[in-house]
C-alpha cells in the first residue's frame, strides 16, 4: 500500500493526470483552479512534458485540439467562464472525434459571478458545451481521492471512445486538502492504438486528416448517427453512482460532488433521530445513472435534490423517477454552501408536509 500524502484537490488532479500519461497541458489562470496550471508549470518540464500558458482560454482549448490530433494525452482546465470560452473548441473536438480531458472547477455565476464554489454549470456540462449534436462524459468526484482515481479513468475513457471527458468539480473540492494515495491501479480497460492520429505516414499509409467540416449532408448525418451509437454504448456500460443507506429509506436525498458529502452528514444525523433517510449520489453526470432512482427508491415516499445552484440536476432526477414519486429541490447559490442543518430542516419540513 502506497503512503498517503496531504494534497489539495487542484494539485491532485494535476499529478494524477501526469501519472496517467498526460504530457501536454494548455491552460490559462482563473480562480479557483489556478493551482492546476501552477502545478503543471513546475512538473511538466521535469518529466519531458509541455506546459504552455496561452494568451486566452480560446487559444488553450485549440492547442488541446492540435495535440490530441497528433495522438497525445492532453488536458486543459478552467473554471466556469473559462469553460464557456473553450466551448467552441470542445465542439470541434467532439466533431473530429478527438480525446482529451477537461477539468472544470466551478465557481458562482452567471457572468464573472464570484470566486466561491458553485454547481451551476451542470446544464453546460451535461447538455452540451457548444453547438451541434454531441456529448461528453462527465465525472463528478466528491473527494480528493476520487479526483485522483477518476482522472486516470478519464484519460482511458477519452482514448477508448475518442471523445472529450470532463471532470466536474467545484471551488470547495479544488481548494480542500485531504490525504490521498497515488497508488497506480491496474486498469481493466483496453486502450486502442491511435491509428487515426496525424503522426506522419512514413510513406506506409494514407494521410490521416483531422476534421469536423463535412459539406455533404448524408456524410455528416452518418457520422453523427455513428457517434450516437457510441453514446448508447456508453450509457449502457459507464453509469456510476453511490447508494448510501437506501435499503429501507423512506426519504431519499440526492446530490453530487461536494454537496453529497454534506448530505451524508444530514443522513447520519437524521438516522440517529429514527428518520429513515438515504442518499443517491450520481458519480457520472453523463451518462446519468437513471436506473439508480428505480432500484433504490422502492420504500421511498419523497426525493429531495440538493444542489449549489437554483436547480439543474433536479430535472434529470425528475426524468429518471418519471412521476412515480414527488421530487423536491433545495439549493443555495451565489457561492453559498448548503449546511447539514439546512438540509435536515428541509427534510423535516417535507416529511411534515407529507403527513
Amino acid at each position: 500500500m502506497a503512503d498517503k500524502v496531504l494534497v489539495k484537490g487542484n494539485e491532485a488532479v494535476a499529478e494524477a493526470a501526469i501519472q496517467a500519461g498526460c504530457r501536454y497541458f494548455f491552460g490559462y489562470p482563473i480562480t479557483p483552479q489556478t493551482e492546476i496550471s501552477a502545478y503543471m508549470a513546475k512538473r511538466m518540464p521535469k518529466i519531458g512534458g509541455v506546459f504552455l500558458q496561452a494568451e486566452s482560454e480560446v487559444s488553450a482549448a485549440n492547442m488541446v485540439y492540435g495535440a490530441s490530433g497528433a495522438g497525445a494525452r492532453v488536458m486543459t482546465s478552467s473554471s466556469s467562464p473559462g469553460i464557456s470560452l473553450k466551448a467552441e473548441a470542445l465542439s470541434y473536438m467532439a466533431g473530429a472525434d478527438l480525446p482529451c480531458v477537461i477539468v472544470n472547477i466551478m465557481r458562482a455565476g452567471p457572468g464573472l459571478g464570484g470566486i466561491q464554489a458553485s454547481q451551476s454549470d451542470y446544464f453546460q456540462a451535461t447538455k452540451g458545451h457548444g453547438h451541434g449534436d454531441y456529448r461528453v462524459i462527465v465525472l463528478a468526484p466528491s473527494s480528493v481521492q476520487e479526483i485522483v482515481d477518476m482522472t486516470a479513468d478519464a484519460f482511458d475513457m477519452a482514448d477508448i471512445y475518442r471523445m472529450p471527458v470532463m471532470i466536474l468539480g467545484d471551488g470547495m473540492l479544488g481548494q480542500m486538502m485531504e490525504p490521498v494515495t497515488f497508488e497506480k491501479k491496474e486498469s481493466t480497460r483496453v486502450v486502442p492504438e491511435k491509428t487515426w492520429a496525424t503522426t506522419g505516414t512514413q510513406m506506409k499509409r494514407e494521410h490521416n486528416v483531422i476534421n469536423s467540416l463535412y459539406i455533404e449532408p448524408n456524410h455528416l448525418e452518418k457520422l453523427v448517427l455513428e457517434r450516437y451509437e457510441k453514446y448508447a454504448t456508453i450509457e449502457a456500460t459507464e453509469k456510476k453512482y453511490e447508494a448510501y443507506k437506501t435499503d429501507d429509506a423512506e426519504f431519499i436525498l440526492t446530490a453530487y460532488g461536494s454537496v453529497a458529502r454534506i448530505c451524508k452528514n444530514a443522513v447520519d444525523a437524521l438516522r440517529e433521530e429514527g428518520i429513515k433517510v438515504g442518499l443517491i449520489r450520481p458519480i457520472t453526470l453523463w451518462p446519468f445513472p437513471s436506473d439508480a432512482y428505480t432500484e433504490h427508491t422502492k420504500n421511498a415516499k419523497t426525493i429531495l435534490t440538493v444542489e449549489m445552484s437554483m436547480g439543474q440536476m433536479v430535472e434529470d432526477v425528475k426524468l429518471a423517477i418519471n412521476g412515480k414519486l414527488p421530487v423536491h429541490f433545495f439549493g443555495r447559490c451565489g457561492g453559498n454552501i448548503p449546511y447539514p442543518n439546512e438540509v435536515i430542516a428541509e427534510v423535516k419540513k417535507l416529511i411534515g408536509g407529507d403527513k
